[in-house]
């Protein structure tokens, strides 16, 4: 039985792409879909327009690559932001998903997923780009230690954080700010 890999790639019912240099190769029409745009308007283009900002493009692409560099693989779940379409510019959560080709130099190529999390987990309060951060390190179950230690802050900022989200969320616990940037 003969598989056609590019009809598989197109029907994926996850967004997927092909990457050089975090630059867009190859994508499928799910991860276009999911942020409104056209494979014209996304191949050839950096990550960084998928990202609420540039900053967020920067820091995530810092902290993912020795990860990527000792596993060869990462994954998490952040807030992304849609490109064009009916809901341009709405910011999203989504759980990425990469392999590096070559974990001697992450970048250089890989293949990655993407699951839009919106219908789970609406985006609800306004939050700067650390606190999307800080969230996401909180709801895998990170500490505040553990989470400045991969963010490159001190613990007690990581606690400032926490208790913005949890005033911004009217949580009175961590456990509740969790659940409540779970579900929405």
């Amino acid at each position: 039985m003969d598989i056609d890999y590019r009809l598989a790639f197109d029907l994926a019912p996850i967004g997927l792409v092909l990457s050089r240099n975090r630059n867009i190769l190859d994508c499928n029409q799910r991860l276009c879909d999911m942020f409104g745009a056209s494979r014209e308007q996304l191949i050839g283009q950096s990550f960084q327009l998928l990202y609420p900002s540039a900053d967020e493009y920067e820091r995530t692409g810092a902290r993912i690559a020795p990860i990527l560099n000792t596993k060869g693989l990462y994954a998490d779940d952040r807030v992304m932001k849609r490109i064009d379409g009916q809901f341009k510019g709405e910011p999203f959560w989504c759980h990425v998903t990469g392999r590096a080709l070559n974990r001697e130099a992450p970048h250089e190529a890989g293949i990655w997923s993407f699951e839009d999390l919106s219908a789970h987990r609406p985006v609800k309060a306004e939050l700067t780009a650390r606190e999307r951060e800080v969230a996401a390190f909180l709801m895998d179950g990170m500490t505040s230690k553990e989470i400045g230690k991969a963010l490159a802050i001190s613990h007690r900022t990581v606690e400032i954080y926490r208790a913005r989200l949890m005033r911004k969320y009217k949580s009175s616990t961590t456990g509740d700010l969790v659940h409540k940037l779970l579900v929405g």
